[in-house]
């Protein structure tokens, strides 16, 4: 019994003092500016197919992009050249804040953009993400990003569901309204009512047809 208990006792002790590396480590967290998340990129630090994004000051690692995702994101980028009459920023970042940099799939953006900076709030349109794997972080953090953000819309592209979640009035708690278009269904951004998009041509052929 008192090897047992002193098994425990140090049990214990690990515990605590892993909970005070872990406080400490909150405490000491250094945050980013986007400026300063710039030249940390510039700097070659991350390798060319490295996907990161500067979220509240922190840097994000983003998951690699799959066959499936890639395609949604080429098919998306077409519809919206070809009939929106916007610009198509495809997988770079846009600037939301001081410390918020995230890098959608796709931001389209007024056709008047300013060039030569990131996007910013003002700029942008609707913004869509494409999930696989990542459906929880785009529903519950970068959804709450772009609503804080007025961004005026958002769609999530849910692969394994099969159907687009569209997000829309945005306030600093988040989007007020969510809509959810299955295959065989159209939906239009808000920005442009008339140009109707099917579920289909965003997904693809199901997998059954491939």
């Amino acid at each position: 019994m008192l090897v047992k208990g002193r098994e425990g006792a140090m049990a214990v002790e690990e515990a605590a003092v892993e909970e005070a590396i872990e406080d400490a480590v909150r405490l000491q967290q250094r945050l980013f500016t986007v400026e300063e998340y710039e030249r940390i990129v510039e700097t070659g630090i991350f390798a060319e197919d490295e996907r990161v994004e500067l979220i509240r000051g922190r840097i994000v690692q983003m998951n690699p992009i799959g066959d499936d995702h890639a395609w949604n994101v080429t098919r998306l980028s077409g519809i919206f050249w070809q009939r929106g009459g916007v610009v198509v920023l495809a997988q770079n970042p846009i600037r939301l804040g001081p410390r918020i940099a995230p890098e959608p799939d796709l931001a389209i953006l007024r056709p008047d953009v300013r060039q030569g900076r990131k996007p910013e709030p003002a700029d942008i349109l609707l913004v869509i993400e494409v999930a696989n794997t990542s459906l929880a972080y785009d529903r519950q953090v970068k959804a709450a990003l772009y609503a804080r953000a007025n961004i005026p819309e958002y769609w999530i592209v849910d692969i394994n569901g099969e159907r687009v979640e569209a997000y829309r009035d945005p306030s600093p708690v988040g989007y007020r309204t969510k809509r959810l278009f299955l295959r065989g269904e159209q939906l239009a951004p808000e920005f442009k009512p008339d140009l109707l998009v099917d579920v289909d041509a965003i997904l693809g052929p199901p997998a059954s047809a491939c």
